[in-house]
């Protein structure tokens, strides 16, 4: 089988990356970053879904970010609830280069593990607001991998997947449930309470507003 690495956060969308990549054939290698976030919920739903998935080969790298700061995600910021008429800014749950550091580690995982894919779920949401999830970006990474890599200068060229890119929420999670993705084991929330999710972040306003457009019981604890 193929093999691909998943940069799985435990969250909604990558959650229905892997699966996607699954149906598809691939041989599956999670790669799950604790990089100093606040939510320490996402990395326990990481490993509920892959014993779900019965997935091989489940690696967890832990990475401080917090050491430089400047997101609400990692510094003394608070998270902000969502703000309709700020869709389209850089918000301050934005971390600093975090696809690029972690799509790297991806990278490396990948040419260690004789693997050519590999996957990550940014949406059409997320590139609204983070440069690191644009198709743009996602194009000028995977040219700058098969520059970089001694797999790619022998021939074997790497492939950046983001089969979510432009999709919307409902999508997605139609998506997930024609896959059998179990949603009630993610969680997308920024700033969880013990381990139910705020609700009012952008993550939470999103995940409730795409289980409503895509007519299906929303099984996420809110505090």
């Amino acid at each position: 089988m193929k093999k691909a690495v998943i940069l799985l956060s435990g969250g909604l969308d990558s959650t229905t990356v892997l699966a996607m990549a699954r149906d598809a054939g691939f041989d599956i290698m999670a790669l799950t970053i604790f990089y100093g976030q606040r939510n320490h919920v996402e990395l326990q739903a990481s490993k509920r879904i892959v014993k779900f998935f019965d997935v091989a080969e489940h690696k967890i790298l832990e990475l401080d970010l917090r050491l430089m700061g400047g997101s609400a995600l990692t510094d003394d910021i608070a998270v902000p609830t969502h703000d309709l008429s700020l869709a389209n800014a850089v918000p301050s749950t934005y971390v600093p280069a975090r696809n690029t550091i972690m799509l790297s580690l991806a990278l490396g995982f990948a040419e260690v593990s004789d693997a050519d894919d590999i996957f990550f779920g940014a949406n059409i949401h997320d590139y609204s607001g983070y440069p690191d999830c644009r198709p743009n970006y996602i194009s000028a990474f995977e040219t700058m991998a098969n520059l970089a890599t001694k797999r790619a200068s022998e021939g074997r060229a790497v492939r950046i997947h983001a089969p979510l890119v432009n999709l919307s929420k409902a999508e997605i999670i139609k998506t997930g449930l024609a896959l059998q993705v179990p949603y009630e084991l993610t969680h997308s929330c920024y700033a969880p309470v013990e381990d139910l999710a705020c609700g009012t972040c952008s993550a939470c306003f999103y995940r409730k507003k795409g289980f409503e457009e895509a007519m299906t019981k929303d099984p996420t604890r809110y505090a």
